[in-house]
């Protein structure tokens, strides 16, 4: 298409350079080989007045999906229930600012009237009686338009897969540390973060098997998400451990937090096939006011620190007994 505009431009030149001896009959050829090329075009290509948008030329494919034009406007063929220029038009944009043709301008758009998408190249150009018309070549684009489309989604799903835990379908641990940093560039704002173990989870597995365990875990993941806010960032972040990131927390809130969790997994045990399989964690709890970041490094500094303090009060309500809640000393 991009030969297009300049064989018509020629073509005209063609027509208006034809000297004036020349028979009628070369003038009709002329412009019976000039329809004849833009009939046989696979795309639309129509003519209409640049300011009263009457529409003063429409190809044989733009009469097969629009109909007929004579006595008509652009919007009116070409848009579904239009009945004044379109808000979209580009007529403004094919002429600078002295009103002269500014060259050819390229877009893609979605028709109203077929729903199918377009590549468009317009142009402002002087019709054989002098006054100004707009040019369009419309190719119909929507086969690459659906795969492009269809590419994002893919990419939108590994990219969501990548940061995904495939059983429980919370965030992994790949995740969880990358939105923590994103979280940690909130200059004064309390954070805390919680961490959890399933208690004895392997005599699970080795009672009742690794399916039950997995249900178990799925059980736990369910269960944690009904008490947690929408900003609030739970992650499987391996095997039976769990990972919370609470921002804009205090310290006495992350508490009842853990605490909430902790007593809705002791007595709302999984019913699963007839089995009741109760299921306790141990939790540890630290937070801080957050700091002025300046560097990334910085960021992960502060999580892995605030990480490693969650896990040893995670491991001091373990030694302590378990199913219970531990700060970070």
């Amino acid at each position: 298409m991009l030969l297009v505009l300049p064989l018509i431009a020629r073509l005209r030149t063609m027509t208006k350079i034809a000297p004036q001896h020349a028979e009628t009959g070369s003038d009709t050829n002329h412009s019976q080989a000039i329809d004849t090329i833009l009939n046989s075009l696979d795309a639309l290509v129509y003519v209409s007045d640049l300011d009263t948008y009457d529409l003063l030329y429409l190809n044989d494919y733009g009469v097969s999906v629009w109909g007929e034009a004579k006595g008509k406007k652009c919007y009116q063929v070409l848009q579904s229930a239009q009945h004044s220029p379109c808000q979209f038009c580009t007529n403004p944009k094919l002429l600078d600012e002295k009103g002269n043709p500014a060259g050819v301008h390229v877009w893609e758009f979605q028709n109203t009237q077929n729903g199918r998408w377009y590549q468009c190249r317009d142009q402002a150009i002087h019709w054989t009686d002098g006054r100004l018309v707009r040019i369009e070549i419309a190719t119909d684009i929507t086969e690459r338009k659906q795969m492009e489309q269809a590419l994002i989604e893919a990419k939108s799903t590994a990219e969501r897969l990548a940061d995904t835990d495939e059983l429980t379908q919370l965030y992994n641990r790949r995740a969880f540390f990358n939105l923590g940093r994103q979280i940690a560039q909130q200059t004064a704002q309390p954070l805390a973060f919680i961490m959890f173990d399933i208690d004895h989870f392997k005599r699970i597995n080795d009672r009742w098997g690794h399916a039950m365990g997995d249900a178990a875990l799925i059980h736990i993941a369910r269960l944690t998400q009904t008490k947690l806010r929408t900003n609030d960032i739970l992650a499987r972040l391996g095997g039976e451990e769990f990972g919370l990131i609470l921002p804009n927390t205090h310290h006495e809130q992350a508490w009842q937090v853990a605490e909430s969790i902790r007593h809705g997994f002791d007595t709302q045990p999984l019913q699963l096939n007839g089995h009741s399989i109760h299921c306790t964690a141990s939790f540890g709890i630290s937070s801080l006011v957050l700091p002025q970041i300046n560097h990334p490094d910085e960021a992960q500094t502060l999580l892995e620190t605030l990480f490693n303090n969650a896990d040893q009060a995670m491991m001091q309500a373990k030694r302590a007994g378990r199913n219970q809640v531990c700060d970070a000393v």
